[in-house]
């Protein structure tokens, strides 16, 4: 039940200009003052107690404190109540002929003169400028100026109210909200890089279902506060729908067939435009991704990274280059050192051979020409072998050119004083 409020009423003073009747004239008796009460009544305020009865959400106190205060103005409401408006946009004649049957095609920010704040708009400025609506267009005040069954910007104002405080049906709105750009950067843009593309962020954040959402940064900012802030974008969760452009049966008459058929299309509506807002801003990032100066400055750290590496291990392969180089050239000089040493010893060695065989020679032909130290003109073969096995064991004992040059000169000097047969014999001895 509604709670009756007392309503009085004080008669002002007749006015100076007015001129007294010389006799009174009785055209009527005034019936004796009776005190009566007023109920507050209307759409709006029975349309605040259904809220009440199903709104379980967090905000109820605050809708129901404002429904009662709401009714008791507009019950105290009087003719000569004016509102202070000066942070109010202007009401355009447009905006009053509206049609309330049009009511998705309005801007109901623009309704409750909320353009400005749009999306920012609070709960509070929702409910406060409501409010000012409510006592300046209600039927019943307007009724009072005269204004009969002049309601439709009312219910205009009351629809905009009823979806601006409902958060699934604001999300809706606000999802296709036609004043709110939509438009992003190509990344042909000239210009500073922040400016350009901070602003679109922060615009599109709004639509994220996790928080914080990680700013743009600036020159300053981390490799890793960029890395993180490209992830979380390219991973968007964005609660972004389409639902408030579902088509609807305007009829109403549709069998469950016809029913059917709307919902499959408004889904795949539905999918389509998500899709193809998720591909808007997968393009967002892929063009803020392609121009950003600090990408740009970390792909060149990374090349000359790779390059300090690569250079690295290019010198350590040239160095290990050079160092088998030298080494296999060392091995080539010692190599040639070797053979020419090789060379050396081996033309010393056949010297030392031919030197060897030489005095061999001559000690045969010292042999020879003394006789085979027979003592005779024409020795015997006997004493010739036996001579000749005597030199064969001399030559075997003695390896090197001076101990046969050594032999050669002791059996030469021996000869030539008559005992060559006793030093070849003594020679024999110390075998």
């Amino acid at each position: 039940m509604t709670a009756d409020v007392p309503f009085e009423i004080t008669l002002s003073a007749a006015p100076e200009t007015a001129t007294a009747l010389s006799e009174p004239r009785v055209h009527a008796s005034l019936s004796p003052a009776v005190q009566r009460t007023i109920s507050p009544i209307g759409v709006y305020v029975q349309h605040y107690r259904r809220r009440l009865e199903k709104d379980d959400s967090e905000q109820t106190d605050h809708l129901k404190a404002h429904a009662d205060h709401v009714a008791a103005e507009a019950a105290n409401a009087v003719n000569d109540l004016s509102l202070e408006a000066d942070d109010e946009e202007e009401e355009t004649e447009d905006l009053l002929l509206l049609d309330p049957k049009e009511w998705k095609k309005q801007d109901h920010y623009a309704v409750l003169g909320l353009s400005k704040l749009r999306y920012r708009a609070t709960l509070d400025d929702i409910v406060k400028i409501h409010r000012k609506k409510v006592l300046r267009h209600h039927p019943d005040k307007k009724a009072a100026h005269g204004h009969l069954n002049d309601d439709g910007f009312f219910k205009c104002i009351q629809k905009a109210f009823n979806i601006l405080t409902d958060p699934v049906k604001r999300r809706q709105w606000d999802s296709v909200d036609p004043e709110v750009s939509t438009d992003i950067p190509t990344g042909k843009e000239k210009g500073d890089f922040y400016e350009i593309y901070r602003p679109v962020f922060e615009r599109e954040a709004r639509f994220s279902n996790k928080s914080p959402v990680p700013e743009l940064g600036d020159e300053d900012s981390t490799r890793e506060h960029v890395e993180s802030f490209y992830e979380f974008w390219y991973a968007l969760d964005s609660w972004r729908s389409f639902e408030y452009l579902d088509k609807e049966d305007v009829a109403g008459g549709g069998n469950r067939d016809d029913k059917r058929w709307i919902e499959s299309k408004n889904r795949k509506e539905r999918a389509a435009r998500k899709k193809e807002d998720n591909q808007r801003l997968r393009t967002l990032v892929d063009n803020a991704l392609k121009v950003d100066p600090r990408m740009a400055r970390f792909k060149v750290e990374d090349k000359q990274k790779r390059n300090a590496k690569r250079n690295a291990r290019e010198e350590d392969e040239r160095k290990a280059r050079e160092t088998k180089a030298a080494a296999e050239e060392a091995a080539k000089k010692v190599a040639a050192s070797a053979a020419v040493q090789e060379e050396e010893e081996k033309k010393l060695r056949q010297q030392a051979h031919k030197l060897f065989k030489k005095e061999q020679r001559s000690l045969k032909v010292l042999f020879k020409n003394a006789n085979y130290f027979t003592g005779s003109e024409t020795p015997s073969a006997a004493d010739i072998t036996t001579a000749t096995e005597k030199l064969d064991k001399i030559l075997a004992a003695k390896k090197s050119v001076d101990e046969l040059a050594a032999v050669r000169a002791e059996i030469e000097a021996a000869h030539a004083a008559g005992n060559g047969a006793a030093a070849v014999d003594q020679i024999i001895a110390g075998l």
